[in-house]
């Protein structure tokens, strides 16, 4: 908003909560207040067709944010690389697999209706196919945590330890920084946190505070600002007349949607500091 208000546009803001009726509705009512551009964070990808076809209709563009707007004809899509984000998690586990036998992995994805879910675990199997196809890693137990809710995470972490009944489990595949707290809350009850490799993402402040006292292994930052002031330029162009050049696209089942990117940085304790906290995202004192 303060980017955008710095260009010279007016900002109106809707939240659903994450409802898609309600969703819906908040784009309908700001197609009837004539925005010149809508920029849409969907709860659910495929829920948002509808009320596009009604902004195409009115010739407003749409800009998908953070996640990809299924079926339907948007101008661009926003986000942050999020193939990278899954191999950036599945990258620090591979480089730290046990040298004399197999690695036991535990996956926990995100929510089957979001298309970033289904992106991080493509980033993940790039790196991780190889590695189970030569032997050097089981995935022992593996499940989708509705909604990428941490109660839901811990369930699976649960059901996965039971499962080994007490095998070594040497790393966790959780794909946001929720989910790593459910499966590391699973672990503090076993008595096993801190020595389970945890992934994440999103550098929570509980999961910088995880990482610091080292039940969490690592997290991919991912710098808000950066897009957010990405996507008040934008639609500050959009709504001028101007399209923002890319030579990325992504296919949504509609047509091929230009795709603007941020990059990510893999966090761990070494780096927390340099980076998270660097940028203003935590202050260094919330980290204890």
């Amino acid at each position: 908003m303060a980017e955008a208000k710095k260009l010279g546009a007016t900002v109106l803001v809707q939240s659903a909560n994450s409802d898609d009726i309600t969703q819906v509705r908040n784009v309908e009512s700001l197609i009837s207040r004539g925005v010149d551009v809508l920029v849409i964070v969907p709860h659910n990808d495929s829920a948002m067709s509808r009320a596009i076809k009604s902004a195409n209709e009115a010739k407003i563009p749409v800009i998908s944010y953070d996640r990809l707007i299924k079926n339907a004809d948007i101008a661009y899509y926003l986000s942050f690389d999020n193939v990278k984000v899954g191999e950036a998690q599945a990258r620090y586990v591979a480089e730290r697999l046990p040298p004399d036998r197999p690695a036991q992995i535990v996956r926990i994805y995100g929510a089957p209706t979001d298309n970033n879910a289904k992106m991080f675990k493509q980033g993940q199997d790039n790196i991780l196919l190889p590695l189970i196809k030569a032997g050097r890693v089981n995935v022992i137990h593996e499940d989708g945590a509705l909604d990428g809710k941490r109660g839901n995470a811990k369930k699976i972490m649960n059901a996965a330890i039971t499962k080994l009944s007490r095998r070594k489990i040497d790393a966790v595949l959780a794909t946001n920084d929720g989910t790593a707290g459910g499966a590391i809350q699973a672990l503090m009850e076993e008595g096993i946190a801190g020595q389970v490799l945890v992934t994440g993402q999103d550098a929570d402040l509980a999961a910088c505070q995880r990482i610091m006292r080292g039940t969490q292994a690592m997290t991919v930052y991912k710098p808000l600002k950066n897009l957010a002031t990405l996507a008040a330029q934008v639609a500050v162009d959009l709504a001028k007349g101007i399209k923002p050049a890319t030579t990325n696209s992504i296919a949504n089942g509609t047509k091929d949607v230009p795709f603007i990117f941020e990059k990510v940085i893999s966090v761990d304790k070494n780096n927390l500091l340099s980076t998270v906290v660097a940028d203003g995202f935590h202050r260094a004192d919330q980290l204890k």
